[in-house]
């Protein structure tokens, strides 16, 4: 995860490791189908306020990688991205807002 502020434009770039299985491809050993488990809800706070909300279902790829831009971000502000999936599996990752080089 990076956050880089340039003037007064952030850009949040992410890439979430994650299998974002749809449930429909099937096993080439076995033939069954692999069953769902993609990433539901996406929530990235700046300073502790949400910013960006996202209800993602399986139409996105493996590993997807987030990207936008804000406004009003410093160096050093906190930046957190959180993540929950189909199955109950959640993750988050907490970092520090940087000066673009």
């Amino acid at each position: 995860m990076l956050c880089e502020v340039e003037g007064d434009i952030a850009t949040f770039k992410s890439l979430i490791r994650h299998p974002m299985e749809t449930g429909q491809r099937e096993d080439e050993l076995t033939g069954e189908k692999i069953p769902a488990h993609f990433i539901q809800e996406v929530t990235v706070e700046h300073n502790g306020r949400v910013i960006f909300e996202a209800l993602w279902s399986t139409g996105i790829s493996e590993n997807p990688y987030l990207s936008f831009k804000f406004r009003g971000a410093k160096p050093g502000d906190p930046i957190k991205l959180s993540w929950v999936d189909n199955k109950g599996e959640s993750d988050s990752l907490v970092a520090e807002v940087s000066k673009a080089d």
